[in-house]
């Protein structure tokens, strides 16, 4: 008996089933007509035909749908026409990241007011940015800032800041103030990509602050564990595991309250160092901005240490003086141009969504009937490839304009 009547493939494409073989095509959609009833059977392989066969397979082209291109011409027009209009808006509006003095001038304006307010959050009064740093450093001192004096490490007043990880605002530098304060260590990288740990001056009070807090952090979790047992050997019953944590969590309060201390310190030091030191204020070198700190935390690596990035971060910041004012000037620079890459996508997509509502109200005359994933712009290969378009676009008209700016300078 004939168990499936016919199969078809792609767009129109029909291929009749016979017991000889069969040709083979990429299927982007499959429809399988049968005149099986639930009891039937194939009589060669006695295998039952299921009766929801239609409903799977509708679910199976449901799938394929998603993942098949049907952009349409039009489609591919308006691609191409956001691309060219972000690059027109990119170019009359946005223009190049200028790094100009003035600039630099506006991004160490908004840091020393930074500084400045901050002094003031913390109780200290100041009408001058030297005294707001004065203050700041009295209150947020550090054990190793001046440690590397006299260490022959190859560290100098123009770069320890550079050289010095815990004035890095990354979380490596948050974790090497942590080891300053609790074991005592400076760790210092120079221009060389060199590690130096070096000892800092540590008194009894220093002690006290370290041991104090770790002890009672030990008997207290200690004494959890303790009353744990004794709950479990009389009830019989474990006390859940989340129990268990929120338990320990609060028996190691102690030493986490100087963690937060000492995380609180490590930050206001750094905003005492934002704009120079007390004698250099606003002029002098301020503390690695986070790409500066995380490229030389970088060069320690064993396989940079000697590829010369090293010397090229160290030059970087003590020659070209490309501290954290200089990279937030930059990031204004970023954020300006990513404007009209944003502008771009939302333009596309919202036209992707226009396009395919006005296409499908069209086929079925009912806000119903229409299948919502081929129309929303987000999660199908359609969308996909008319991002793809729209993008290629904009970078071309984007480069294109730069190559014509720098034939017009240099002539």
């Amino acid at each position: 008996m004939s168990i499936i009547k016919e199969m078809s493939y792609g767009y129109d494409t029909k291929i009749r089933s016979d017991r000889s073989g069969y040709e083979g095509y990429e299927i982007l959609a499959a429809e399988m007509i049968s005149d099986a009833t639930p009891s039937e059977r194939d009589h060669d392989t006695n295998v039952a035909i299921p009766a929801n066969l239609d409903v799977r397979l509708t679910e199976v082209n449901s799938q394929l749908d998603r993942y098949t291109c049907t952009v349409q011409k039009e489609e591919y027009a308006l691609s191409i026409a956001c691309g060219i209009l972000s690059g027109i808006i990119d170019s009359l509006l946005i223009g190049k990241i200028d790094l100009g003095q003035k600039q630099l001038d506006i991004s160490h304006r908004q840091v020393n007011e930074f500084i400045q307010d901050y002094a003031r959050s913390r109780g200290i009064e100041n009408e001058r940015l030297k005294t707001a740093i004065s203050g700041l450093e009295d209150m947020f001192e550090v054990a190793q800032d001046n440690v590397w004096k006299g260490a022959n490490i190859s560290v100098s007043a123009k770069n320890h800041h550079l050289a010095d990880l815990a004035h890095h605002p990354t979380p490596l530098g948050l974790i090497s103030a942590i080891m300053v304060q609790f074991f005592r260590v400076g760790t210092f990288v120079n221009r060389k990509g060199e590690i130096h740990l070096l000892i800092v001056e540590t008194t009894k009070k220093d002690i006290l602050k370290i041991l104090v807090p770790a002890v009672m952090t030990g008997v207290l979790n200690w004494l959890v564990f303790i009353a744990e047992n004794k709950y479990e050997d009389r009830t019989g019953k474990d006390i859940p595991n989340a129990i268990k944590r929120l338990a320990h969590l609060v028996a190691s309060a102690p030493i986490l309250i100087e963690i937060v201390k000492c995380a609180d310190n490590w930050f206001g030091h750094l905003v005492s160092d934002m704009g120079g030191s007390r004698s250099t204020s606003g002029r002098g070198m301020g503390i690695p901005g986070i790409f500066v700190s995380m490229l030389h935390e970088m060069s320690m690596l064993p396989v940079l240490k000697d590829s010369g990035l090293p010397e090229f971060v160290n030059n970087i910041y003590q020659k070209q003086h490309i501290d954290l004012r200089h990279e937030i000037a930059l990031y204004k620079g970023l954020e300006k141009q990513a404007l009209p890459v944003i502008f771009n996508e939302v333009l596309t997509r919202t036209i992707y969504f226009i396009s395919r509502f006005i296409s499908a109200y069209n086929d079925t005359k009912n806000l119903n009937g229409i299948n919502w994933s081929n129309v929303l712009p987000f999660d199908n290969r359609n969308i996909d490839r008319m991002i793809m378009v729209s993008s290629m676009t904009f970078s071309v008209a984007d480069t294109t304009d730069a190559a014509v700016h720098a034939a017009l300078g240099s002539n």
